[in-house]
């Protein structure tokens, strides 16, 4: 991560630098706990940005701990694919990787200890049950029949569980603490279950798992984690990380903190919808470059430090709110146009003939126009060159500053070309513009005087490079689909359109992922699955500007 990128400030950052100051922490040790059930999306990266951005600026420390206490959801791909993205994003996690499931023995010991206590029993309710005796946010729960077994039948039971001889979905643990309690994650919540699914790093040693709120304060008790840092849903659910620690033997106590999850115009934040879209093939995987992803985003072209400019941008409240897709859009660009070398593309080629030019020359075309620095490059210029359908009228207004029948416009460092004729098919479609051009005008204007406003880009049809082009666009069509009755119904029929066209030769050995600022058309870059020398294959990233605010207006 760039050292110029300057360090924000946040109610969390105040709240350490108060606990540095007062003498309650000597270090900061934060963590980023996800679960391996699916790819992270850009409501991670701000929670990555977070956690390991404070750990870098108070040169504490991050842990990469994965919550893996449900492994019929979980799998190794999941795993490797978030160290992936953390990397990527420009971080590293302190030490070696963490798994909740590391502790599985200790955090068996810590549940028989609240069975010790007279804390935690084992419950025959079924879960439709369960939820009967639960209550409702306006009348309290009710006791379970089963909450005042004796100390010795619950060791008993829970042994049972923990040994395979209990069905699943016949018994659990749960806490006791409160069915009376205004916040429904008090009243005796579920803090073990029989599962029998082998994990992806414990195999099948157990058939019982913990529960998330039973395993993450515990979890980050025992790596002395200083500063829990989480999304607002789980706010109630702080009261539960503290109950859990306070009513264990435990050295460390960490406190939790919540801030708002990120909500983001014109797609989901949902793993399940996310799992989906995947599942049901209405996108070609979890790094489809319309997907949210970071694996979706990098591939579309995204680089991480306009994601992580994004996540400043945005900054870090316990006010919720939706961000428009266009503020993310414009953190690419930013950095883009500053840093993505130019290049010629034509999507929709109609070709020009100019009729009076001679032989093939190779003329040196800046690679970008402010920037001296990132060099030259060789581009071949022949008698046939396709130009942009669009950027050609048989007649137009003033204000149209390309090619007219009968006028001139400048081909982008090369020269000042004119349309004498055209011809067309038989369904009247233009196959092909006659130009000439004018030699005297190659980095310089004409020496008449005469002024050609108008520059086109172009490919050399002898030497061009044939291309496929993804145009991506947003996955929905309503900037909150999660809120739509069905938002499998309104995916955007239009996010993806595939067109072919041509490219300079320089292009075929594009690195994958690396940014072009294709002239006039918008930023692409090659796609890292599918992209080959034999096989060009281009993704847009972003246009040039916003489309989408217009028709928002």
């Amino acid at each position: 991560m760039s050292e110029s990128e300057a360090r924000p400030s946040n109610f969390i950052r105040q709240i350490i630098d108060a606990d540095l100051d007062s003498g309650k922490h000597s270090n900061v040790h934060t963590r980023f706990p996800p679960e391996p059930n699916g790819y992270l999306h850009i409501g991670h990266a701000k929670s990555i940005c977070l956690n390991f951005g404070i750990a870098q600026d108070y040169q504490g420390q991050c842990n990469l701990r994965f919550d893996d206490t449900n492994p019929e959801k979980e799998d190794i791909e999941y795993v490797e694919s978030i160290k992936n993205d953390v990397n990527w994003l420009g971080f590293e996690w302190s030490g070696e990787i963490c798994y909740s499931s590391n502790y599985f023995d200790k955090l068996h010991g810590f549940a028989v200890e609240l069975i010790n206590k007279g804390l935690a029993y084992v419950d025959e309710l079924s879960p439709e049950q369960m939820r009967e005796y639960r209550g409702t946010l306006t009348e309290p729960g009710k006791h379970s029949p089963y909450r005042d077994r004796s100390v010795e039948e619950n060791i008993a039971l829970f042994d049972q569980m923990k040994n395979g001889e209990i069905e699943e979905g016949k018994m659990c643990l749960r806490a006791k603490i409160d069915m009376a309690s205004p916040f429904m994650v008090m009243r005796d919540p579920v803090i073990y279950r029989v599962r029998f699914a082998t994990h992806h790093q414990t195999g099948d040693k157990w058939c019982i798992y913990p529960m998330y709120d039973f395993t993450h304060c515990i979890s980050d008790a025992l790596e002395g984690i200083t500063h829990s840092i989480c999304t607002l849903e789980f706010q109630d659910n702080r009261r539960l990380y503290d109950w859990v620690l306070d009513n264990i033997t435990i050295d460390c106590q960490p406190r939790q903190y919540e801030f708002s999850r990120l909500n983001l115009e014109y797609t989901v934040m949902s793993k399940r919808k996310l799992n989906q879209l995947v599942t049901e093939n209405l996108v070609s995987g979890w790094d489809d470059p319309r997907m949210p992803t970071i694996s979706g985003l990098r591939r579309r072209g995204f680089t991480s430090a306009s994601i992580r400019e994004f996540c400043k941008r945005i900054g870090v409240t316990k006010q919720d709110n939706t961000i428009e897709m266009s503020s993310l859009e414009s953190c690419i660009r930013d950095d883009l146009n500053t840093n993505a070398p130019r290049a010629m593309a034509v999507l929709d080629p109609v070709k020009v003939v100019i009729e009076n030019f001679g032989e093939t020359e190779v003329l040196t075309v800046a690679n970008h126009p402010n920037n001296p620095e990132m060099g030259e490059r060789q581009v071949p210029f022949s008698r046939e060159v396709y130009i942009e359908r669009d950027d050609f009228r048989e007649e137009a207004n003033k204000k149209y500053k390309r090619l007219v029948l009968g006028k001139e416009v400048r081909l982008r460092g090369a020269y000042v070309i004119k349309a004498e004729r055209i011809e067309k098919d038989a369904e009247g479609d233009i196959t092909t513009i006659f130009c000439t051009y004018d030699a005297d005008t190659l980095g310089k204007n004409p020496a008449d005087g005469r002024k050609v406003k108008g520059v086109i880009h172009w490919v050399s049809a002898e030497a061009g490079l044939p291309a496929e082009f993804r145009l991506y666009d947003r996955l929905f069509t309503v900037p909150n689909p999660g809120a739509a009755d069905d938002f499998v119904a309104v995916i955007n029929p239009e996010s993806l359109a595939v067109v072919n066209g041509f490219v300079e030769p320089a292009l075929q050995t594009a690195e994958a992922e690396k940014a072009f600022q294709f002239e006039r058309t918008g930023y692409f870059c090659a796609d890292i699955k599918d992209s080959s020398a034999e096989k060009l294959v281009f993704n847009r990233t972003v246009g040039l500007r916003d489309t989408w605010a217009k028709i928002g207006d």
